[in-house]
């Protein structure tokens, strides 16, 4: 479980979506003896190559999809929203997006699965400075909250905190403050922000002073990113996919092992990764997000998989929300078949 102590190590998980807007796909080419040839699987994410994810931008040095036979070509985005319409659109084979974007296309009639659940811990948090008196969920009533932008995560969660304390987005002021999100809370332009875990910690970085967090996992622990495909893929793309979330699996898994070395090799493959110190708390930061809320074999991390009952709760809240306007049945857009032991 992440706890406030972490926080002061890091920074935002996207404080970088804005930056490097000339990247292009990505061709992540591992070293080492390649498994038979499975094809390519073009990767669409929600970011720019950053710190967070070292264990895509590591194939190069570790080679964990070629091992599998995957090409591996990662397609920067800017949001899950962007990832889903980079999926859509056939220029994506996976799209690497929220539950809230994967909601809303289901919403609007489109056939996509969910195949494995990568950070399956919430990292949204709302923050105050302890002055204003903000406490509990309840206290954001009548109160200016920024959020990173109205298509974000920072605001979709900021809603499900709200719903859960029996407020609407009416009963608050949401103000777009953008990427450096905590500098209108410091001096004074809203009263409170909604961020990321490591957006939390880079401002506390920069000296916010005395501040009260309110976890969005508290009230919904619903994930904060998956993978997720077109229907007609799992029909024709099943082995290459099942090979993809193995190539995966190990990439977690080594760099939940071996942190220290992910972040010596995100000073050479992130676009923010110059601070060593910073990546490490980065890297950590994700690797406490990616361990499952259920448990796998023997008390082990069942890496991948999903809480379908957090996930079918998230769905319902989204609907009681207004976000989306069907039923979503989680377990007609879920399919754990691909999973490595399945």
């Amino acid at each position: 479980m992440l706890t406030e102590s972490t926080f002061p190590f890091s920074v935002s998980r996207r404080s970088v979506l804005a930056a490097g807007a000339g990247f292009s796909a990505l061709t992540l080419a591992g070293t080492g003896m390649a498994a038979s040839g499975q094809g390519k699987v073009r990767l669409a994410g929600w970011s720019k190559p950053i710190s967070e994810i070292t264990n895509l931008l590591a194939e190069p040095d570790k080679g964990f999809f070629k091992a599998q036979g995957v090409d591996l070509v990662y397609l920067p985005g800017a949001g899950g929203g962007d990832a889903i319409r980079n999926l859509l659109s056939g220029q994506a084979d996976v799209a690497f997006t929220d539950p809230g974007s994967f909601f809303m296309a289901l919403d609007k009639g489109e056939k996509l699965v969910a195949i494995y659940d990568i950070y399956p811990q919430n990292v949204f948090n709302v923050v105050s400075l302890k002055a204003s008196g903000i406490q509990k969920p309840s206290d954001l009533k009548g109160k200016k909250i920024g959020v990173y932008s109205l298509s974000s995560g920072t605001r979709q969660n900021l809603l499900v905190l709200l719903h859960q304390a029996g407020l609407k987005e009416s009963d608050v002021t949401i103000v777009v403050t953008g990427l450096l999100n905590f500098a209108p809370l410091m001096q004074g332009q809203v009263d409170a922000t909604a961020a990321t875990d490591t957006g939390l910690a880079v401002g506390m970085r920069r000296g916010m002073g005395d501040i009260h967090v309110i976890p969005v996992r508290d009230h919904l622990n619903i994930s904060s990113d998956m993978f997720v495909v077109r229907e007609e893929s799992l029909k024709h793309k099943k082995d290459l996919l099942k090979a993809f979330l193995r190539a995966y699996r190990d990439s977690a898994a080594w760099m939940i092992a071996h942190p220290e070395e992910a972040a010596t090799l995100a000073m050479k493959r992130a676009i923010d990764g110059t601070r060593r110190d910073i990546n490490l708390e980065v890297i950590r930061l994700r690797n406490a997000a990616s361990l499952p809320t259920t448990q796998g074999k023997a008390g082990a991390p069942a890496l991948g998989g999903f809480d379908m009952a957090a996930l079918q709760k998230g769905a319902d809240t989204y609907r009681a929300l207004g976000m989306v306007q069907r039923q979503i049945n989680v377990a007609d857009v879920v399919d754990t078949s691909l999973l490595p032991g399945a």
